[in-house]
């Protein structure tokens, strides 16, 4: 099938209500979300003034809490550096005024300019104080930053890991865990903002004292020169911000398709199947579409400031046109006059970076925002601490009566995806598993089968406490897993199956990643290698042990799928646990391979460590203990294999096994089934 190769018209790229081509092609629909998404308890884009009066304390709290973590010193380093540097220029502009008050007064010049001297002394005291104040909160900030973004770049990956595993499948959290990872850096930038917002402030301040000082009428008329620039600011922020929401899930997917195009994996597919011209067009409309919205952002803030400037330009004239009156009537004299102007150009210099800062300020904090209700909602989903603990001596584990519900429509996924933790529903969608009750006695191979769809892994996924059933018990030894303590739990699991994470690290740390609170175990991995067959892989490696599975960094070398099979079972064997779950161990090995780990398995058994088996060869679950078989989420059958494959009446269970058989044998060959070529050949010359 050749994929259709027209261009993606501009008409098509901003359509919301079906996407465009490229997001109805690539993704199944539009990527654009409303912002609504992010309401929790109140609705967020509520941006008015007040509002922001309201929360920027709150995030501009939790920004000065990361800092003081991160760096307390620095900290107070930064905040001393801004405080000192406001108020040695709120002195200096006084200093300037005795100065001006003092040359412009009666008497000759050499006895005024003597006259000066203490007050010229006093603004350049001021002056290398404030210069040494701000030297130290640059400083301060530099080393501040970097803390900042690592302190919460760590809260944010803790959280997300500490989630259970339906939040990290659920759509919902997700989106939320897209925008909040741009929370860490904008709370690095915040520390700088938020030092410019203070210093801004305070030299604001320190020149709207010395105006009320010098004459009250000046003070509303520079304060009136900020609500303009407030209101321009405030609303950029709040479009800019809108439309980052709006067009997130967008641009990540554009992000994809450029990764897709460098990443090593995909590359002899992208070659061969000469696909590098179809993500190119796609990756061009994508972008174009975001650069189209760029675009609009950019006119409407053009307009707003445009709108503001006007305004500020007016608010200005009337202040010094103000100024100009209260000198012509005699109301205020000319040094006065002049330690105004000064004062005016320094506030509204200062007026000018406030507005910017405070801007800045309220875009970084909308992101931090983000970041902030990550945490709260991570701590609804955390994993519990704590629990009883797990029986030592343990006999039999028994799912009694379970149910389970995966959110999504369809059948159960081998790897469920944008799983949730809602519930609404549920009762309207095919369960999972349905009433299943089995048993998995300790110190024995118990195998799990059926077609796909039918439970298997779910089984496995309930076993690992992985998820929660939402009727019915998971029991070991009459204690309900729920009330287990998590953590003692998984130190008894082990997994292994065809779609175990292939680390980007050495082939040692692929295997002794297995146990990692402990340290690193030679005699252990050797043993695991050994008993897995992933030695004869170590071997064949350029660097033995200290080779980088990794290809595209320097040293990385590409391994088979089935040699990292081995290096997967070899990580479960190292872990020891008591309980091992192995998901299709042998989909990647050839047959004599394939024997040889069913042999290392029975052998785990042997030693006590209790296997669950989940395969689709059923000639490979001939050794198991016991035997459940799966269908349509219900259990069908148990019992051992000569138990199942000997009953009176056919079940599900021979019934796949003669399905199997029937591929091998040239004499029963299933309906439709084309024999062989030799044996169509042989029977064509009889």
């Amino acid at each position: 099938m050749k994929l259709k190769n027209t261009p993606v018209s501009a008409s098509d790229k901003s359509g919301e209500a079906e996407g465009s081509e490229s997001e109805r092609l690539l993704f199944g629909g539009p990527l654009l979300y409303d912002a609504r998404w992010a309401e929790h308890d109140k609705a967020f884009f509520e941006m008015s003034l007040w509002t922001m009066a309201v929360r920027m304390p709150r995030l501009v709290a939790f920004t000065v809490r990361l800092a003081r973590r991160a760096d307390r010193r620095s900290l107070w380093t930064v905040g001393a550096g801004e405080l000192v540097r406001g108020v040695s220029q709120a002195i200096g502009l006084i200093a300037v005024n005795a100065v001006l008050s003092t040359v412009l007064a009666v008497g000759t010049i050499g006895h005024r300019v003597q006259a000066a001297i203490p007050a010229m002394i006093g603004v350049a005291v001021t002056g290398i104080i404030g210069a040494l104040a701000t030297a130290a909160s640059t400083s301060g900030t530099g080393r501040l930053e970097p803390k900042v973004e690592r302190v919460a770049t760590e809260l944010y990956l803790a959280h997300v890991a500490g989630v259970e595993l339906a939040a990290i499948e659920d759509a919902d959290f997700n989106r939320l865990m897209d925008s909040a990872q741009y929370g860490a850096g904008a709370a690095r930038r915040m520390v700088n903002v938020c030092t410019g917002v203070v210093g801004s402030l305070v030299s604001f301040a320190a020149a709207a004292g010395v105006l009320t000082i010098l004459h009250p009428a000046l003070l509303p008329l520079l304060a009136l020169m900020t609500v303009p620039r407030s209101w321009a600011s405030l609303r950029n922020a709040r479009a800019r911000y809108a439309s980052y929401l709006k067009w997130m899930q967008h641009s990540r997917a554009g992000r994809l398709l450029s990764q897709t195009l460098t990443r090593t994996g995909p590359a002899p597919e992208i070659r061969v199947h000469d696909v590098g011209p179809f993500l190119l067009r796609h990756f061009r409309g994508m972008s174009e579409a975001s650069e189209a919205e760029q675009s609009r952002l950019a006119v409407s803030r053009a307009r707003v400031r445009l709108a503001a400037s006007a305004l500020t330009g007016i608010a200005a004239a009337l202040t010094y046109a103000s100024l100009g009156g209260l000198l012509a009537t005699g109301v205020m004299s000319l040094s006065v006059a002049g330690t105004a102007v000064l004062a005016i150009r320094s506030g509204g210099q200062s007026l000018t970076t406030l507005v910017l800062q405070v801007n800045n300020l309220y875009e970084e904090a909308c992101y931090v925002q983000d970041l902030e209700r990550l945490f709260r909602e991570a701590v609804k989903h955390e994993i519990p601490v704590g629990g009883l603990p797990v029986p030592e001596n343990l006999s039999l584990i028994r799912f009694e009566n379970v149910t389970f519900h995966y959110p999504e429509d369809g059948d159960e996924p081998e790897e469920p995806t944008n799983t949730n933790t809602k519930t609404k529903d549920k009762r309207d969608k095919r369960p999972a598993l349905k009433d299943v009750t089995l048993d998995i006695p300790v110190g024995k191979i118990v195998a799990l089968v059926g077609e796909n769809g039918s439970g298997k892994t779910t089984v496995s996924k309930l076993l690992a406490g992985l998820y929660q059933p939402d009727e019915g018990s998971i029991l070991w030894d009459g204690t309900d897993a729920r009330d287990l303590d998590r953590a003692q739990l998984w130190s008894r699991i082990g997994m292994v199956g065809q779609d175990f994470h292939r680390w980007p690290f050495t082939c040692r740390m692929n295997v002794a990643i297995g146990r990692t609170d402990r340290p690193v175990d030679p005699q252990g991995l050797e043993s695991a290698a050994s008993h897995s067959g992933a030695d004869k892989v170590v071997a064949e490696l350029p660097k033995g042990w200290n080779t980088l599975l990794s290809k595209g960094y320097k040293g990385g070398h590409q391994i088979s799928g089935g040699q990292w099979q081995r290096l997967g079972i070899a990580r479960a064997r190292y872990r020891d646990a008591a309980v091992l779950i192995v998901d299709e161990p042998t989909s990647a090995l050839d047959a004599k391979a394939e024997l040889e780990v069913f042999d290392q398995i029975r052998a785990l058994a042997d030693t006590g460590q209790t296997v669950l088996l989940i395969t689709h060869r059923l000639a490979s679950v001939r050794h198991a203990d016991l035997i459940h078989v799966l269908d349509r989420g219900e259990l069908r059958e148990t019992g051992t294999f000569d138990e199942l494959l000997h009953k009176p009446t056919a079940g599900v269970f021979r019934e796949l096994y003669e399905m199997q058989r029937a591929q091998f044998q040239d004499t029963a060959a299933l309906p439709g089934q084309r024999k062989p070529a030799d044996t169509a050949k042989r029977s064509d010359t009889r």
